[in-house]
Parts: structure tokens; C-alpha cells; sequence
């Protein structure tokens, strides 16, 4: 397996367009990829919220930002289908992260509108997800979420599509505002 044809993050965090100074969430961090590289991006007068149901996932992160030297991760333990589940205040980032978590989440409008609902107005959403079933190495076909439904549930909730993109060979990316 060829891991180049994978969603690469730095090039899908380049597509989003993240700045010094931002406030960044990162919706299901997972590993904590897009994480390291947010911090990277919004430097130490910036900030980036983690948030992952898996408590074992956030010491992981917790324990890499500090290796790493970067001061300016906040890890949460919380709820992403849910309103008010992350415990973030309304309004507060500049930019989302959310990839490969639309396919797992059992409620995917709430998804939307809890990413909705911490973002500022014109902040914008990075969304990568699986565009096919991939051996045992992403969701199963009934599980995936096809680029275009997670485009019309995202205009549903309000955002506009900034651009989509090929966020690796089998992953679609899409960049989207709030209006």
C-alpha cells in the first residue's frame, strides 16, 4: 500500500487557508494529525481546541504537544454530535477541521450544526471524508458518505462551498464558509 495516495494533511490544511492567530478546533482529532499541524499554522498567538470522545486519544495529544514544545493546544473530552457537547463558546473559531468523522457519526446534522454553531461568521470548515469503501482501511460502503450528500447537508445547515478538492486518492475534500 502506497501511503502518498492517502489524504495528505499539509496539503489539506493548505487548502483551508489557516492563519497566525487563529483560534482552530479540530472536530474528532483522532491521532491528533491535523492537530500538530494546526498548531503549526496559527503559531503561539493562536490556539487549537482538540476534541475526541476518546480520552486515550487526548493524552496521546496532550503528551505530543508537549514533546513538541507547543503551548497553545487545548485538549477536550467531549461530545461532537451534540450541541453544546464540545463545551466551547459560540462563535469562537476561525476554522474547523473535521476529517474522516462525518462517516462514523451517527448524527451528522448535529455534527454540522455543533461545528456551525462554535465557528464565527464567515469562519470555515475543512470536511475530508472516505469517497469509496476501501478494503478493510475505511468505513464500509453502507458507512460512507458520498461527497455530494455531505455537500447538500452542509448547505442545509447554512454554509457556503468555497471549493472542493482531491484531498488524496480515496478522499474527498471540501472547504466550505459560514454564512
Amino acid at each position: 500500500m502506497n501511503v502518498e495516495n492517502f489524504a495528505n494533511p499539509e496539503v489539506n490544511i493548505r487548502e483551508l487557508g489557516v492563519y497566525e492567530g487563529q483560534v482552530a478546533v479540530d472536530f474528532g482529532a483522532g491521532t491528533g494529525t491535523y492537530t500538530m499541524l494546526l498548531a503549526e499554522r496559527v503559531g503561539e498567538g493562536g490556539r487549537v481546541i482538540a476534541v475526541e470522545v476518546q480520552k486515550e486519544f487526548l493524552t496521546n495529544i496532550k503528551n505530543d504537544a508537549t514533546a513538541r514544545g507547543f503551548k497553545n493546544i487545548e485538549v477536550i473530552w467531549g461530545d461532537i454530535e451534540r450541541s453544546q457537547g464540545t463545551k466551547i463558546k459560540d462563535a469562537i473559531a476561525d476554522v474547523a477541521v473535521v476529517s474522516n468523522v462525518l462517516f462514523q457519526a451517527e448524527d451528522k446534522e448535529g455534527l454540522v450544526r455543533e461545528v456551525k454553531r462554535v465557528l464565527k461568521t464567515q469562519g470555515k470548515l475543512l470536511l475530508i471524508d472516505w469517497k469509496e469503501s476501501f478494503g478493510n482501511l475505511g468505513p464500509t460502503a453502507d458507512a460512507v458518505v458520498s461527497e455530494r450528500t455531505a455537500l447538500e447537508l452542509c448547505e442545509r445547515e447554512g454554509f457556503v462551498v468555497k471549493k472542493t478538492f482531491a484531498a488524496g486518492e480515496h478522499h474527498y475534500g471540501i472547504v466550505l464558509y459560514k454564512s
